[in-house]
């Protein structure tokens, strides 16, 4: 089968995954009629829309990381944007009335400033080496601070609010969250698109990059800018999800080859179709509540992970 018959084939099924998004709840909705159509254009389209752009930048953020890191078990987490961008949200909700836009004004500060800090951190050292070691200081020194936050508010309601946030949904999202959202994801997409060259020289080591042209710190510079923008702009309208950009590249990788350039796209696809399939089957939980997607997708990435992990347990760099 030709590359061009497979991303079609998983074209189909984001659409199909969209499609269902739409219709599918506690209460299943037909495609057609006005009581449905106003459900669907209020409540279901913003939620399938942030699914669709959700899953797409972190499963092409988790294949860009995982070239550029040389390291199949890389995540976006870790970096440290999600952790950084969760901070302000946590800082928003628990001191600044919570509202949508100043958690998302927030989240979008705190993705900033963790991508200020790895340049700074990094710019002398354009080596994925440094990259990680910085990104795991961001991620630990985040974390540290969101718990600190938590445990001395004061405000018991808006501890369960950030509970709850933490825990990733798109349940109750509006048009306006997509439309502050998608477009800062799709112009951090674009940029990490423009890492696949790079990424391709990258695999024959660094040295080998720098005799072929590429520049390894307009590369480190092109994945710090274009995480920092996709993952901050996700974790600002939807709270943190992860492991999808773990599981996506490896489920692809057999299909469309273990070449970084090659499994960019595929991997946005495939993202995209998984978020808006398991965002679907949150809803059809038993229970009167919903399952939030955040700890679906762990339920999911968590024994996926372990699985790398046996399956690479005697490799080097494990």
């Amino acid at each position: 089968m030709t590359r061009a018959a497979k991303l079609a084939i998983l074209a189909a099924l984001v659409v199909a995954a969209f499609a269902l998004s739409l219709v599918a709840g506690k209460q299943w909705l037909p495609l057609d009629g006005d009581a449905a159509s106003a459900i669907m254009i209020e409540l279901r389209l913003p939620r399938a829309l942030l699914g669709l752009a959700l899953g797409a930048v972190l499963g092409l953020s988790g294949a860009v990381l995982q070239g550029y890191l040389r390291n199949p078990l890389a995540d976006p987490a870790v970096v440290g944007v999600s952790s950084s961008a969760a901070l302000g949200a946590v800082a928003a909700i628990l001191y600044a009335g919570g509202s949508s836009l100043a958690v998302f004004a927030a989240a979008m500060l705190g993705a900033g400033g963790a991508m200020a800090l790895l340049a700074a951190l990094t710019w002398r050292s354009p080596s994925p080496v440094a990259f990680i070691l910085a990104g795991t200081v961001l991620s630990s020194l985040a974390g540290a601070l969101t718990a600190f936050l938590i445990s001395t508010a004061a405000n018991p309601y808006a501890i369960a609010s950030v509970l709850d946030w933490l825990m990733g949904a798109l349940t109750d999202r509006s048009l306006d969250d997509a439309a502050r959202a998608i477009p800062p994801m799709a112009v951090g997409a674009g940029v990490l698109l423009l890492t696949a060259r790079a990424l391709d020289a990258l695999t024959l080591g660094e040295d080998a990059a720098r005799s072929l042209g590429v520049r390894l710190g307009r590369l480190q510079a092109l994945v710090v800018i274009g995480t920092g923008l996709t993952i901050g702009a996700g974790v600002a309208v939807t709270g943190v999800v992860g492991f999808v950009g773990l599981v996506v590249p490896h489920l692809l990788r057999p299909v469309f080859g273990h070449r970084p350039s090659d499994l960019l796209l595929p991997s946005a696809l495939g993202g995209a179709a998984l978020v808006l399939v398991a965002d679907s089957l949150c809803r059809l939980a038993p229970g009167a509540g919903e399952v939030r997607l955040g700890v679906a997708m762990a339920l999911i990435g968590a024994p996926f992970f372990l699985g790398l992990l046996m399956t690479y347990r005697n490799r080097a760099w494990i």
